[in-house]
């Protein structure tokens, strides 16, 4: 088997700008919990800050990060520990 039929098919070229999401309700440290597990795995896109939006009625934050990423496999790190954390509802 070759190396090129192991690997998992990505229709992104690495190293790249790519965005991440991150939902979940409001509170005082959210932004930086979403924050700490990027920045775990990546770099943040250089003179791109991090944006965080509230919901309409304040309930809810959104959190985007956008990283210079640099294979599939950081951007399944990425996902899983965003995932797996009980803060974070949900993930883009």
């Amino acid at each position: 088997m070759t190396k090129k039929s192991e690997e998992t098919v990505s229709l992104l070229e690495f190293p790249c700008r790519f965005p991440i999401k991150a939902m979940g309700r409001s509170s005082e440290n959210f932004e930086s919990v979403v924050k700490g597990i990027v920045l775990a795995h990546a770099e943040l896109w250089p003179e791109e800050p991090l944006r965080v939006s509230p919901s309409k009625e304040g309930n809810f934050l959104s959190v985007t990060a956008v990283i210079e990423a640099r294979s599939q496999q950081q951007l399944d790190a990425i996902y899983q520990d965003l995932t797996d954390c009980d803060q974070v509802m949900m993930a883009l």
